[in-house]
C-alpha cells in the first residue's frame, strides 16, 4: 500500500508563505524599535537613527551601494549623513522597513531633497506627485523653482504649463512680484501664456466663449503684470521698463487703450524709449505700410497649447459615401464622443474653422454640387446660424484662423483646383479677398506656424505637390518654403510649438500613413515615427501638447478610428472612434478654460 502511495505521489512539494517577506519586515521593525541587533548608525547634526544594514541594503539603492561595493562607510559603525533634514532621514529609514510614508505639505520638499538623494526614486514620484496635485496660482512658480532645482522634469512641465495656463492669475500672486528680471523677461516674452478675455460666460459642459474683439485683451493683461512688478519695487525695477515693454505686443492693443492707458501711465510718460515703443504700436494702426517693418512676435497672437480644447468632428462621409450634416465632439480628457446639434447642411470635405468659442462650416460638397454657404455653430446653445457666403464655391480647400480672420486657401469649385484665397471677418460678417497663391491647389494641408499661414502639398488636377508656401497676412504676400521631403495631397497638417506637422495623405501610387515634421529653428523637414494606420482625407489637430489624426480613408474604406501623437513618447496610440462618421470629416478644436 505504501508502493502504491509513493508513485502517486510526487517527490518534490514547494510549501511557501506568500506574506512572510512582508510579516518579516513588520518584525524586524519592531526588533529596531527595541533597539536590538542594529548594526549601524545614521547620525544628522545631533540626531541618531539606529538601523540594521540589511534591511537599509535591500530597501534604499544608496545602503545598497554603499554597504556591498566596500564603500569606507560600509565599515563604520555610525555614518553621518550630511544634508539631511533629520525628520526626512527618520521618515525614509521607516519607509525601508514598512514601505509606507505619509506626505503633506510640511515634509514634501525635504522628503523629496531626501529620496532624491537615496535614490528612491518611487518615493520622489509620490512627492512630485502631491505637489503636481496642488499646484495653485499661489504657489506654481516656487514649485516650478524647486522641480528645476531637483531635476524632476514632470514636475516642472506641470508647473511650468499651469502658470501658462492660469498667467493672469498669477501675475497678482507675491510670488510674480518677487521674480528676478530675467524670468519676468522670459516670461512676458512667451507664445504659450493664456490670456482671459474681459468677458467671458458659461455655458454647457462647463464650455464657454468669448464675447466681442477680446483678442486685445491679451496684451493688456500682460501689460498690467509688466507694471504691477515694477511700481512693486520701483527704485530697482523702473530702469529695466523700457525692455519689458518691448515684450509687450503693443500692436495688437486698441489704439484707444494706447492713448488713454499705456500713454498716460507715469512711468511711460517719463521714459522716452516706452513713449517710442507706443508710437510703434500707434503706427501699427496709423500707417498700415509700416507694419511688414516690425518683428513679427509683436503682432502675433499667443496661444497656450497645454489647454486642453474639444475636438469637433464635422460633416464627412459615411460608410456608402453619402455627405453627411452629422457633428460630433470628442472629450480628450475622458476618452469619449459625443453627438451634438446636426448641420443645416451636408457637407463633406469641408473647412472648419474657430473663432471666439465658436465653430464654423464652410463650404464643401453636399453630395451634389460645392458649397459656398457657412453655417456657424454656438457650443453654448447646441445650434447652428447661417452667415454670410464666400465669393466662391469651393470644397477640399484649406481653413485657418490668424489674428480672429477665417482664411480659406484653394480647394475645388467643381471645374478645377482654385489658387484663389478668401478672408472672412466674423466682427463685419464679409468676405474679402487675399493675395493668390503661386499655384492653384486643392486638398492641400494648411496650417497656422509662426504667425503665418502655411500651405503644404496638394494638387492641382494634374500633379501632386511637395512644395510649400506661407501667406503674410499682414503684407498681403506669399512667399516660398522648404519643401516636404515628400509629395502628397489630401493629408492633415497642424502645428505644435515650434514644430509644424504633415500626416498621412495621398501621393498618387498609395496611401500614406507617413508623417514629416518642420523645425522652425532648423527650418528642415525630417521623418517622424508614422502613424499606425494609412489615411487619406485626414484631419490633424493639435490641443493639450498632442496631436490628433482622426478619420481618413485607407484606399479599401473611409475610416472612424482616431489616434493621438505623444512628443514626449514620440508614439502614435487609438483613442475612441468616432461614433457617427466613417471618415472625410473637417475637424475643429474649442479650447476650454484651464481648471
Amino acid at each position: 500500500m505504501g508502493d502504491v502511495l509513493c508513485e502517486e505521489l510526487e517527490d518534490l512539494v514547494h510549501f511557501s508563505v506568500h506574506d512572510l517577506p512582508a510579516r518579516g519586515y513588520v518584525v524586524m521593525e519592531e526588533i529596531r524599535r527595541q533597539g536590538k541587533l542594529c548594526d549601524v548608525t545614521l547620525k544628522v547634526g545631533d540626531h541618531k537613527f539606529s538601523a540594521h544594514r540589511i534591511v537599509l541594503a535591500a530597501s534604499i539603492p544608496y545602503f545598497h551601494a554603499m554597504f556591498t561595493n566596500d564603500m569606507v562607510e560600509c565599515k563604520q559603525d555610525e555614518i553621518l549623513m550630511q544634508g539631511m533634514d533629520p525628520s526626512a532621514l527618520e521618515a525614509l529609514i521607516n519607509f525601508a522597513y514598512s514601505g509606507h510614508v505619509a506626505i503633506d505639505q510640511q515634509n514634501v520638499q525635504s522628503l523629496l531633497m531626501g529620496s532624491s538623494f537615496l535614490q528612491l526614486q518611487n518615493v520622489k514620484d509620490a512627492c512630485c506627485s502631491f505637489l503636481q496635485e496642488r499646484l495653485h496660482p499661489k504657489n506654481c512658480l516656487g514649485v516650478r523653482q524647486f522641480a528645476e532645482t531637483m531635476m524632476c522634469t514632470t514636475l516642472y512641465d506641470s508647473a511650468n504649463n499651469f502658470l501658462h495656463q492660469h498667467f493672469v492669475e498669477v501675475s497678482v500672486s507675491e510670488e510674480f512680484l518677487g521674480l528676478r528680471t530675467e524670468e519676468v523677461l522670459e516670461l512676458v516674452g512667451c507664445d504659450e501664456l493664456n490670456i482671459k478675455a474681459e468677458e467671458q460666460v458659461s455655458g454647457p459642459r462647463g464650455r464657454r466663449r468669448l464675447r466681442g474683439a477680446d483678442r486685445c485683451a491679451a496684451p493688456v493683461q500682460v501689460l498690467e503684470a509688466v507694471l504691477a512688478w515694477v511700481y512693486h519695487d520701483r527704485h530697482q525695477r523702473e530702469p529695466l521698463l523700457p525692455d519689458l515693454l518691448s515684450k509687450v505686443r503693443l500692436p495688437l492693443c486698441r489704439p484707444q487703450f494706447l492713448t488713454d492707458r499705456v500713454q498716460q501711465d507715469e512711468l511711460v510718460r517719463c521714459c522716452h524709449k516706452c513713449r517710442d515703443l507706443v508710437d510703434e504700436a500707434k503706427d501699427f494702426h496709423l500707417m498700415p505700410e509700416r507694419r511688414p517693418h516690425l518683428p513679427a512676435f509683436k503682432t502675433r497672437q499667443r496661444c497656450c497649447t497645454s489647454i486642453t480644447g474639444l475636438i469637433y468632428a464635422v460633416g464627412g462621409l459615411n460608410s456608402s459615401g453619402d455627405s453627411l450634416n452629422v457633428v460630433e465632439v470628442f472629450d480628450p480628457v475622458g476618452n469619449f464622443w459625443e453627438r451634438c446639434q446636426p448641420m443645416k447642411t451636408s457637407r463633406s470635405r469641408v473647412g472648419v474653422a474657430v473663432v471666439n468659442g465658436l465653430l464654423y462650416a464652410i463650404g464643401g460638397y453636399d453630395g451634389q454640387s460645392r458649397l459656398s454657404t457657412v453655417e456657424v455653430y454656438n457650443p453654448e446653445t447646441d445650434s447652428w446660424t447661417r452667415v454670410s457666403s464666400m465669393n466662391s464655391q469651393r470644397s477640399a480647400m484649406g481653413t485657418v484662423v490668424i489674428d480672429g480672420h477665417i482664411y480659406v486657401c484653394g480647394g475645388y469649385d467643381g471645374k478645377s483646383s482654385l489658387n484663389s484665397v478668401e478672408c472672412y471677418s466674423p466682427e463685419t460678417d464679409r468676405w474679402t479677398v487675399a493675395t493668390e497663391m503661386s499655384v492653384s491647389r486643392s486638398a492641400a494641408g494648411v496650417t497656422v506656424f509662426d504667425g503665418r499661414v502655411f500651405v503644404s502639398g496638394g494638387h492641382d488636377g494634374l500633379q501632386i505637390f511637395n512644395t510649400v508656401e506661407f501667406y503674410n497676412h499682414h503684407t498681403n504676400r506669399w512667399h516660398p518654403a522648404a519643401a516636404m521631403m515628400n509629395k502628397r495631397c489630401r493629408h492633415g497638417a497642424a502645428a505644435l510649438g515650434s514644430h509644424m506637422y504633415v500626416s498621412g495623405g495621398y501621393d498618387g501610387s498609395g496611401f500614406l500613413s507617413g508623417v514629416e515634421v518642420f523645425s522652425s529653428l532648423s527650418g528642415q523637414w525630417s521623418l517622424l515615427v508614422a502613424m499606425n494606420t494609412r489615411r487619406s482625407r485626414v484631419s490633424l489637430v493639435s490641443t493639450s501638447g498632442h496631436l490628433y489624426a482622426v478619420g481618413g480613408y485607407d484606399g479599401q474604406s473611409n475610416l472612424s478610428s482616431v489616434e493621438m501623437y505623444n512628443p514626449d513618447t514620440n508614439r502614435w496610440t487609438f483613442k475612441a472612434p468616432m461614433v457617427c462618421h466613417e471618415g472625410g470629416v473637417g475637424v475643429g478644436c474649442v479650447p476650454l478654460p484651464p481648471v
